[in-house]
């Protein structure tokens, strides 16, 4: 993962879209983060040979707020209602229940979800939805990104 500017560089309200997935479910997956700085853009990617879209949009979420050092005010723009039920509704119900579905059920990915909630109250974070493949420029940038990484560990593959 390479960083292409540095913490200073970025005002205090932070724009983060991001966008994960995997290519069969579970494959080979990737993550795409874009940080907007005004019209300067910060691109932060990676993948796994082996994963699933969940997991890949839980990483690019927790990728793109760790980028921060410094506490910020951030809004997270995303597609996955997963990350976005999930950070706002889910996990707080989940850990109250020792990490347990509404069925009793282990939660899926709490190792990521953990992390997550570090982050989340590390900052002040405002998670946004951006409908899927509508369009939306930035979605659409961390979308392709995102698939980019995850072909290229089907190539290995």
């Amino acid at each position: 993962m390479k960083k292409k500017a540095l913490d200073k560089d970025i005002p205090e309200e932070i724009e983060i879209y991001t966008d994960g997935c995997s290519l069969g479910n579970p494959g080979p997956g990737g993550y795409a983060v874009l940080i907007k700085n005004g019209e300067r853009e910060i691109f932060l990617s990676g993948g796994e040979p082996f994963t699933t879209n969940n997991r890949m949009e839980l990483i690019s979420a927790i990728k793109g707020l760790a980028y921060f050092k410094e506490p910020k005010k951030i809004k997270v723009y995303t597609d996955s209602e997963y990350v976005l039920k999930g950070a706002s509704i889910w996990y707080p119900k989940w850990k109250a229940k020792g990490f347990k579905t509404s069925e009793g059920k282990e939660i899926k990915n709490r190792d990521l979800w953990e992390i997550l909630e570090k982050w989340l109250n590390f900052h002040k974070v405002t998670f946004i939805k951006v409908p899927a493949h509508s369009g939306h420029i930035e979605n659409e940038k961390v979308d392709k990104l995102a698939k980019s990484e995850a072909m290229k560990w089907k190539k290995h593959s």
